[in-house]
Parts: C-alpha cells; structure tokens; sequence
C-alpha cells in the first residue's frame, strides 16, 4: 500500500482523499492548519489527520517522513518548502501549482533527488490534463504551426456582475491574473501581458471571452521550442469580466495590493460547486503534403458522487493528480527527477481509473468571433 501525505484539506484535497482512499491502494495521511478542514475530511473520509504549519520546513519534514509521496494541495507559495522535505525524506512529490517560478524551483530541487524519487509539479487542469492533451495532438503532424490552449472553469448559472464564482484557490486566481504569460510566436518564445489577447466566440449559443493568463502552458514553451510557430494559452470567461478585472487591476491598481484584492473577492464573490470546466486545444500543421488541424474539446460538469455534488474544477483538478499518482504507483513513470505533464501517455491517463473522468462529451462546436485563435 503506498503512503500518501496529503497536505491541504480545502475543496481539492477533500477531493482527492475521496479518490484515493476507496481504491485500498493508498493510506493516507492529511495535514492542513485549519482544525475545521481536517474535522470536515475526517468526517468524509477514512484518513489520519494531522495539524501543520506548513511555513516550517522542520514540521514539514516530520510530517514526510516515513511515506512514499507527498501531493500537495496548498497554494503555491508553500510549495518551495514542501519539495525541498520531500527531498530531504525520500519522498516522491506532486502538486498543483500553476505559478512558473514555483516550478522553475522545483526543477532546481529535483536534480538532487534520489533513484526513483518523482518530482512533478503542475499536475491538475490547467497546467496538467491540457498538456498531455496538447502534446498528444503534436504526434499527428509532420510539421507543427500552431498550438491552441483555451480552458475555463465557469459557473454553470452566473448571476453577478463579474459572471463569476469562486471555484477554487483565489490565491491561485489572483496569480493567473496578474503575472506575465508564456508563448511562442513567429517561432520565438515571448512574454505576453495577463488579461491581454482578447478574443470573443460563441459556443452552444453562448457567447464567451478568452485572454492570456499565467501559467496554463505548464512547461510547453520549452519542449516545443524550435518545433512550433505559434503556441499560446488563454483562460474562457463569460464576456465582460476581463474588463472588469482590468479595472480592479490596473485602474485601481489592486495587482499591486494581491493581499487587499484576495480579501475583498473571498468577502464578496460566493463559491459554487455547479460549475461547468471547458477545455479545447487545437493543433494545425502539415501533415503529408496538407494543412490539417485538429481538436480536442471537452465539457465535464459538476456531479452528484457518494451522495454529495462535486464541482466540476475539483472532479477535474483531483483526478488529474490522481491519475499520475496513480500511474507512478503502478511503475508507469519510469524514470526520476522532474517530470513534465507532457510526458505522461495521453492514451495511459485516460486508461486510468481518475483520468477516465475526462472522457466526456465532446464540447458544441465553436463559432469564432473577430478572428479567434489568431493573436497571442
């Protein structure tokens, strides 16, 4: 049975003790500060819960000892101290986070670790499923010109003027929102403003928005440097909230005061868990002789699972980390050191048991609005 330190008890990590324990393949141990989470998860789950502060790298490394793999939950800026126990203790490591410098430190953790200890970071929606798919597309083409990336986690029935709902970390969201993307364009890798790239289609009737934010390529700029013209990601909202945002951000100037921004949102914008996650990516090249593209696109909803409703974002994000937990588990992650999501089998993760929650109908067909996909 493989021991699994699960730090963080929020809405995610609920989530993936909810996965992980019924499989008997896995004893879980749950950490979080806050004594009503692990009262909550304990309540839901068979697990051992503990207290930690995960600010202090002794606690931390207490806390790893003696367990296979950590998987961490947490907001990124506890992640640096999380990957550096787990190293210290023999423990191989995932996490979610979608901020790049996190991830550039991990990377740097990973070159001291240890024959088949697993350092992968960036293993939820987006950064993570949306990669794998994106990659797995790549192998149909001879040559590659574009890669398109366009994922929202939305809710299903948006009722104030942002036309938005908390459905996850609002740390993480703030994040997103506010620090420079990665992309390739005309074949050269570039940085580009978050909330700019606007772009407006439709689909199912519905029309929607898409803009750059940080952090969904995951480590994608880097492997299909040199192979691809253009490669950008940008995040689906409904239309009218990036302007919103834009205020907030630049105008008031709260990307400046994150701290400020996050309490006012977590104050005045409710959580839901009917939510709807979008994922399309598209892929154009040649292909003997033909341009040719083409996409995957999925809409996975909220669901009703052991008698209570489950967002869509925590089904989606939780079986992402399971699943490659659960192909590491299995022997199907051969190699150590840092591993990117694009490494990971498409055809193997939705073999999985978690990543068969992707397989999904497929999104409605989408109708572009003012030449969409074609600027970063």
């Amino acid at each position: 049975m493989t021991r699994v330190l699960l730090l963080g008890a929020g809405k995610i990590g609920r989530m993936i003790a909810k996965f992980l324990v019924p499989t008997g393949d896995y004893q879980v141990v749950v950490a979080d500060s806050d004594p009503r989470s692990l009262e909550r998860i304990k309540g839901q789950t068979s697990v051992e819960t503990i207290s930690l502060d995960a600010t202090s790298l002794e606690d931390l490394k207490r806390a790893c000892t003696g367990v296979d793999t950590v998987v961490s939950a947490l907001s990124y800026r506890f992640n640096r101290q999380v990957a550096q126990a787990a190293l210290e203790t023999g423990a191989s490591y995932f996490d979610l986070t979608e901020d790049r410098e996190t991830t550039q430190v991990v990377r740097q953790i990973a070159e001291r670790s240890r024959d088949g200890q697993v350092f992968m970071p960036q293993c939820g929606l987006a950064p993570g499923f949306v990669s794998i798919v994106a990659k797995h597309l790549t192998h149909n083409f001879d040559e590659i010109d574009a890669v398109y990336m366009r994922v929202g986690a939305l809710p299903q029935y948006p009722s104030n003027v942002l036309k938005y709902n908390l459905t996850w970390s609002t740390d993480g969201l703030i994040n997103e929102y506010c620090n420079p993307a990665e992309a390739i364009h005309d074949g050269k890798r570039i940085e580009v403003l978050p909330l700019e790239g606007l772009e407006h289609f439709s689909m199912d009737g519905v029309r929607y928005e898409a803009f750059n934010t940080s952090g969904g390529l995951g480590t994608l700029c880097e492997t299909l440097d040199g192979s691809v013209r253009n490669l950008n990601y940008k995040t689906i909202r409904y239309q009218g909230h990036r302007d919103l945002m834009a205020f907030l951000l630049s105008t008031l100037k709260l990307r400046d005061r994150r701290e400020l921004l996050l309490d006012i949102m977590e104050s005045s914008i409710p959580i839901t868990f009917q939510d709807v996650v979008v994922t399309f990516c598209t892929v154009t090249g040649r292909r003997k002789g033909q341009l040719v593209q083409i996409t995957d696109a999925r809409t996975i909803y909220h669901k009703n699972l052991w008698g209570e409703n489950w967002s869509a974002i925590q089904i989606t994000t939780a079986a992402g980390i399971c699943a490659v937990l659960d192909l590491h588990r299995s022997g199907k992650l051969s190699r150590s050191g840092f591993l990117r999501q694009e490494d990971i089998s498409f055809d193997a993760f939705l073999d999985n048991r978690f990543g068969a929650y992707y397989c999904t109908e497929s999104a409605p067909p989408i109708t572009p609005v003012g030449g969409f996909m074609a600027d970063v």
